[in-house]
């Protein structure tokens, strides 16, 4: 047995040599996401889970499963589950595909409670447990990342930025999502306001302390009240860092026209940096003197960046490669038995749900400063 083949050993495989062999618990859009950056870096998916058997298909899973205990206590022989269902089960299907010894990559929100996420963590210990976020790995955010912390910003004084989508604009706008009894007491926030946080404490090493924020829910949908679908459309956040820098985010999913725009601004004394995550291949840098645009070329990047610049400049990356890196990323630290440097672990998962409760906290509380746990 190759050294591999003892990695994999010790950490709950079971494919020696071979390609890894996964499982999807789920089969929709994230569940199809996943299966096919499993398959771009070489996995099997050998298995899903879902309560019909079409869904197999629709994931290209070699099999079904039924539930996930028939999976686990099978022949299916997985070394790595991902997790791609209603945030509210997370916490229980992550916690019994770690309990048998396989890695496990979960969709974020990671759980829907600080508890549970901390519970995670602590059952994570030796095992590769990944949360997908995936946009610290487009190439312009690596960039971002490596001119920071070679202080070319000079002091950063303020951030700045949001997450707009209009995907729920309409009150007849429907989706499991809006149910807390399935996405959890946040959804705005939880969901891609999470990503946002993530970003920029991934890119800036500094943390988010204190913070303000408001809550919106704009629509009542179907039958229920706004009382009774407790969930935000939207948030607005005031906060500072542990480095004293002041920010301001605003999330929506009613916002009209815009379907996936992430967009993060730092402003320092000798430069300011803007990455658009609708607008992946540049990164806009502006000083007293001038403004530039960088292009994602992996010719002129830093080495941290070139490495995920999977094509030439002009030939345009977006969110399927980010995942693909990501699974990629995943696969090598399962091999190896050690994450890889930036990949999101269930600790940065945890991470996020700490935030994501401060949010809900302060807005219950008319907006008043809060702490968010370090």
């Amino acid at each position: 047995m190759n050294e591999t083949q003892v990695t994999l050993a010790t950490h709950g495989g079971r494919t020696g040599a071979g390609a890894l062999r996964t499982a999807v618990v789920g089969a929709g859009f994230m569940a199809r996401v996943h299966a096919e950056s499993v398959r771009r870096a070489g996995g099997r998916v050998v298995a899903v889970v879902a309560p019909h058997r079409e869904a197999a298909a629709a994931v290209g899973a070699e099999r079904s499963y039924a539930d996930l205990d028939a999976l686990l206590s099978g022949d299916a022989e997985v070394d790595a589950l991902h997790v791609c269902t209603p945030n509210v089960t997370h916490a229980g299907i992550a916690r019994a595909a770690l309990a048998a010894g396989v890695h496990v990559i979960c969709e974020k929100p990671l759980t829907t409670s600080i508890a549970d996420a901390e519970a995670l963590v602590a059952a994570s210990a030796g095992r590769i447990a990944a949360v997908p976020f995936v946009y610290r790995f487009h190439p312009m955010v690596r960039e971002l990342r490596a001119r920071l912390a070679a202080g070319e910003a000079g002091i950063v004084s303020s951030v700045s930025g949001s997450y707009l989508q209009d995907w729920l604009a309409s009150s007849t706008d429907q989706d499991w999502r809006v149910d807390p009894a399935l996405g959890g007491p946040s959804r705005a926030f939880a969901d891609i306001g999470s990503h946002w946080c993530d970003l920029l404490e991934f890119t800036t090493g500094d943390r988010i302390a204190r913070l303000s924020a408001q809550t919106v829910t704009v629509h009542e949908r179907g039958d229920r009240t706004t009382e009774e679908l407790a969930t935000e459309d939207l948030s607005s956040v005031h906060f500072t860092t542990v480095g004293g820098v002041v920010g301001t985010l605003v999330v929506s999913q009613v916002a009209a026209g815009r379907k996936n725009r992430l967009h993060l601004e730092v402003s320092g004394t000798e430069a300011s940096f803007a990455f658009d995550q609708e607008d992946p291949e540049r990164l806009w840098i502006g000083r007293r003197s001038e403004s530039t645009v960088l292009l994602r070329d992996p010719g002129t990047l830093s080495p941290g960046a070139a490495r995920y610049a999977r094509l030439p400049a002009g030939h345009a990356q977006g969110y399927q490669d980010c995942f693909d890196a990501f699974v990629a990323d995943t696969h090598r630290a399962i091999r190896d038995g050690t994450p890889v440097e930036g990949l999101p672990t269930f600790t940065d998962g945890l991470r996020a749900v700490r935030v994501t409760d401060a949010v809900l906290r302060s807005a219950a509380a008319d907006g008043a400063w809060v702490e968010v746990a370090p």
